[in-house]
């Protein structure tokens, strides 16, 4: 089922391209995009994970440099029947968390140096279980190629925003032209990034209910993760996550939004409500060990 998800996502992008690509240069804009559009998709799936981790500056971890972080994400690996994914840490103040890879063979964790120092044992593990439940549902191809196209479309909208004050949208100036002119071009700007963004949400938004009960069945229990949420959402209000906001095509990969203090995270968020994620946990309080 993923894997189909994955190729309408991939064929709607695509078309997405292809729009936006003949708004900005009529039949000869539509061509190039849509070899750019099928260069993405190649490299997309093959490498949109390094690609993910790279712009948040995740390098990648030893053993000997985070001890517990190794050892609570080997130990969840095994309960969950999975591969022993690579491990990254991200610099950032701002505790957060995502999951990425093709597949559970090639699978990689990061967190950042803020989540480690807020989250006690258990509430790291239960982020950990969550992001690893990801991982076993087979929600990070998909999320890492939407971010991946998202960055893409962004950059279309930007390169069209610098053609427009250079005199580049002529189209109906000029007779036999083929381009849509001035109005198409802002509409395309405007537009783009908005449909990008609200196949994000798509994507991300009902995955992480699921996530959070695979992570709670992971984990062993819900109750780490529920606190866990609670400490990530206070402090992502605070201090939103720099690499996100420079990147905010990706913010649907995190735990939580990682823009919520922003009012880009408010307008578009990609995750449904911390506090009804909370209320759903505290729901599984109670019933017998997962």
């Amino acid at each position: 089922m993923n894997f189909i998800k994955t190729t309408l996502l991939l064929a709607g992008l695509t078309v997405l391209l292809v729009l936006v690509g003949g708004a900005l240069g009529g039949r000869a804009g539509m061509l190039i995009a849509f070899v750019f559009a099928a260069l993405m998709n190649f490299g997309s799936y093959w490498f949109s994970d390094r690609m993910v981790l790279k712009m948040h500056g995740a390098r990648e971890a030893t053993p000997a440099e985070a001890p517990e972080l190794f050892n609570l994400v080997r130990e969840l690996a095994q309960n969950a029947g999975l591969p022993m994914p690579k491990v990254y840490v991200m610099d950032s103040d701002t505790p957060n968390a995502f999951a990425t890879g093709r597949s559970p063979s090639h699978a990689a964790v990061a967190a950042t140096t803020g989540l480690m120092r807020l989250m006690n044992r258990d509430e790291l593990r239960g982020v950990l279980a969550h992001e690893l439940a990801h991982v076993r549902h087979r929600d990070t191809l998909i999320s890492a190629v939407a971010a991946t196209f998202a960055g893409a479309i962004a950059m279309i909208a930007n390169m069209a925003q610098w053609a427009m004050l250079f005199g580049g949208f002529r189209g109906n100036d000029d007779e036999g032209s083929e381009g849509p002119g001035m109005l198409g071009g802002i509409a395309m700007m405007i537009l783009a990034p908005i449909a990008a963004t609200l196949i994000q949400m798509a994507v991300s938004r009902a995955r992480e209910y699921s996530a959070d009960k695979g992570g709670a069945e992971i984990a062993g229990s819900p109750m780490g993760l529920a606190n866990a949420l609670r400490k990530l959402e206070s402090a992502n209000q605070r201090q939103p996550m720099d690499s996100a906001a420079r990147n905010p095509g990706t913010a649907h990969l995190f735990i939580v939004n990682p823009l919520s203090g922003l009012n880009i995270g408010k307008i578009f968020s990609t995750h449904p409500p911390t506090a009804e994620r909370i209320e759903r946990l505290e729901a599984m309080r109670g019933q017998a060990r997962m």
